[in-house]
C-alpha cells in the first residue's frame, strides 16, 4: 500500500532563525514520518533563513522545496495537489500567506484533503475578527481541517464558529533526541534564562517579568536571549546572548538556575498555549518560571513540576527562594511529566488517528 504523503508550506523547517516553530516542525514531522507518512516541506527564502539554517544538511526523513519567487511558488502549489493525500498551509509562512490560503481554498474538494495549520491561534482569530474580508475567513469553512499547536478549548469553539468543519489542537513536546540534559553540567552560569524574540506583544511582559526582576536582583545573574534586542536599554546584570542556534538549546537552558517564560498577549489572553520553549527546557531538566495563563496544569502541576508567577513581585520571589536543590527537583520533575506525556511521539500518533480518519487516506 502506497505511503500517505503530505506537502507543508510553512515557515522553515531547516532555520530557527526568527521562526520559533521550527522545532515544532521537525520534532513532529519527523515522528510522523517515522509512522509512515512521506513528507514534502515548501519554504520561502525568506529572512536571511537560508543563511542562518540550524540543520546544515537537509532531514532525510522530509523533502525540502525552497522557493524565492511566486512561478516557483505555484509550481509548487500545482505540484501539490496533484501528488500529496493532504495538503496544509501553515500560518506564519513570512511571505505570501494570502496567495497560499487563496491557493489552498481553490484546491479544496479535490484529491488531496486540505488543513490550515495555526501556530499562532490567538492571533490569526485576533486578526480575523477584525477583517472578516481576510482570504483566510473566506478558506476556513472549505478546508477539510483545521489543526492549532495551542489553544485548547478556546480556540476549537471559535474556529467552529468560523466555520470549520473540524478543529484539533497538535501541541508542541519534548524530542527526547534533541532535548536533554547538558552532557557536562556545571554550576548556573546565570541565575534566570529568557530565550525568545523581541515581538510588539510580548515586549511589556518581557519587562515585567524578566528586566524590572533584573533590576530588583542587581547582585544576581540574567541572560537573555534571541533577535531583535540589540537597541534595548537593558540592565547591567543581564547578558544578551543574540540568536541562540537549537544546536545549543541545551547547553544554554542547563546553565541556569531557573528558566524563564513570558508568553505573547495573545496567548496568555486565551490560555492553553505553551510556548515551545517549555517543553525544551524540560527536556534539558531545567527549573521553569512561567507567567501565568489558563491551563498551565494541564502540561505541568504547579509547585512540583513548575513554578508559576503572575506579576513582578512573584517572580522575584521564585528567584530569591529557589535554591540550587529545590530547582534541580523541580526540573526533574518537568523532565519527568514531559517524557511520560508530552513527547512528539504523542503528538504524531494523535495526529495520524486524524488524518487517516478520512477516506482516502492510507490507513
Amino acid at each position: 500500500m502506497a505511503r500517505p504523503h503530505i506537502t507543508f508550506f510553512g515557515s522553515s523547517l531547516v532555520s530557527s532563525y526568527w521562526n520559533g516553530a521550527a522545532t515544532y516542525y521537525r520534532g513532529l514531522l519527523r515522528q510522523l514520518a517515522g509512522r509512515g507518512y512521506d513528507i514534502t516541506f515548501c519554504e520561502p527564502d525568506a529572512y536571511d533563513r537560508q543563511a542562518h539554517r540550524d540543520l546544515a544538511e537537509d532531514p532525510t526523513w522530509a523533502r525540502i522545496c525552497v522557493y524565492d519567487s511566486a512561478a516557483q511558488r505555484d509550481r509548487l502549489l500545482d505540484r501539490a495537489f496533484r501528488e500529496s493525500d493532504w495538503v496544509v498551509k501553515c500560518s506564519g509562512v513570512g511571505v505570501w500567506d494570502q496567495e497560499l490560503e487563496l491557493a489552498l481554498a481553490e484546491g479544496a474538494g479535490g484529491t488531496a484533503r486540505t488543513a490550515f495549520w495555526d501556530v499562532d491561534a490567538p492571533a490569526t482569530l485576533a486578526a480575523l475578527d477584525r477583517d472578516p474580508d481576510m482570504p483566510l475567513n473566506r478558506a476556513i469553512p472549505n478546508l477539510d481541517h483545521v489543526f492549532t499547536y495551542g489553544g485548547g478549548p478556546p480556540v476549537v469553539r471559535r474556529y467552529l464558529a468560523a466555520g470549520a468543519r473540524q478543529c484539533t489542537p497538535i501541541y508542541n513536546g519534548l524530542d527526547p533526541e534533541e532535548h536533554r540534559p547538558p552532557e557536562r553540567p556545571g554550576p548556573p552560569r546565570w541565575d534566570a534564562l529568557f530565550m525568545g524574540n523581541r515581538l510588539p506583544d510580548r515586549e511589556e511582559r518581557v519587562d515585567r517579568f524578566f528586566f524590572r526582576v533584573a533590576r530588583s536582583l542587581p547582585d544576581r545573574r540574567f541572560a537573555l536571549g534571541g533577535e531583535g534586542w540589540d537597541s534595548t536599554r537593558m540592565p547591567h546584570n543581564v547578558d544578551r546572548l543574540g540568536h541562540v542556534p537549537t544546536s545549543r538549546h541545551n547547553e544554554i537552558n542547563g546553565a541556569s538556575r531557573l528558566v524563564v517564560n513570558i508568553h505573547r498577549d495573545s496567548m496568555v489572553a486565551n490560555g492553553y498555549s505553551p510556548a515551545t520553549r517549555m517543553f525544551e527546557a524540560a527536556g534539558a531538566g531545567a527549573c521553569q518560571v512561567t507567567d501565568s495563563w489558563q491551563g498551565i496544569e494541564e502540561f505541568f502541576e504547579p509547585g512540583s513540576e513548575i513554578l508559576v508567577a503572575a506579576d513582578t513581585e512573584e517572580m522575584v520571589r521564585h528567584l530569591v527562594e529557589t535554591d540550587d536543590q529545590r530547582a534541580a527537583a523541580i526540573g526533574g520533575a518537568a523532565r519527568d511529566r514531559a517524557l511520560n506525556d508530552h513527547t512528539y511521539r504523542r503528538r504524531a500518533a494523535r495526529l495520524d488517528q486524524v488524518l487517516r480518519s478520512y477516506k482516502g487516506v492510507a490507513a
